[in-house]
């Protein structure tokens, strides 16, 4: 949420290539898990490892998710890079909406940038801000099991660095026929998930009231 709410803001400003990086990071956006992962799949099988062998980095030369040593640092880019373009969507829709009087006549009153973050962006930006946290929040428990099956696959030297709960859950199912467990396990996901939601409602109801979901 942080880093989206950074990045709205530096692609609100006029800076050159705007629309180039508005793309870039809109792009998983509309994208589905299945197709960034077998997108990075075959960056990380046929295009890093040449870069890597054409700047003599060891670590690089060799497929990066393929490796127990390397595969959490591959996947923790890919995800991220996925999972911003919905905040930053989100906030720049927001920064688009506040008017620019208001930046204007805090300028005039000798406001810095930081106050206008501060006093002007982030009172506005109330409601996307709770509701994407509790967004995140009730998601933490949830992993994106296309991406990481694309990524990782039935590779068993990958369960543990990489493994999330839907591949668990998967494979307790499909592999081992063990229903009882993997039924056990989605619904505890579920309710740690929803236990997560309530309580940070119940924090934001505590403090405004009237952005809070229930």
């Amino acid at each position: 949420v942080v880093i989206g709410f950074i990045l709205a803001l530096l692609l609100n400003r006029q800076l050159r290539g705007r629309t180039f990086f508005r793309t870039l990071y809109f792009m998983p956006a509309v994208l589905s898990m299945i197709t960034v992962g077998l997108v990075f799949k075959q960056i990380y099988f046929y295009v890093l490892p040449k870069i890597g062998q054409a700047l003599n980095i060891a670590w690089l030369s060799e497929n990066v998710i393929a490796r127990k040593e390397t595969a959490i640092y591959g996947s923790l880019f890919v995800h991220p890079w996925q999972g911003l373009s919905l905040p930053t969507l989100l906030f720049l829709a927001g920064l688009q909406t506040i008017p620019q009087d208001m930046y204007e006549a805090a300028s005039i009153d000798g406001a810095n940038a930081w106050q206008k973050i501060r006093y002007i962006i982030l009172p506005s930006l109330k409601p996307t801000i709770v509701i994407l946290l509790l967004f995140a929040l009730g998601g933490i428990v949830k992993g994106d099991f296309g991406l990481f099956w694309n990524l990782v696959g039935r590779n068993p030297i990958l369960y543990q660095p990489v493994d999330i709960i839907e591949m668990f859950v998967y494979r307790a199912t499909i592999s081992d026929f063990n229903f009882s467990t993997a039924s056990a396990v989605g619904l505890y996901q579920s309710l740690i998930g929803f236990v997560m939601v309530l309580s940070v409602n119940a924090i934001v109801k505590k403090i405004e009231p009237d952005y809070s979901l229930f």
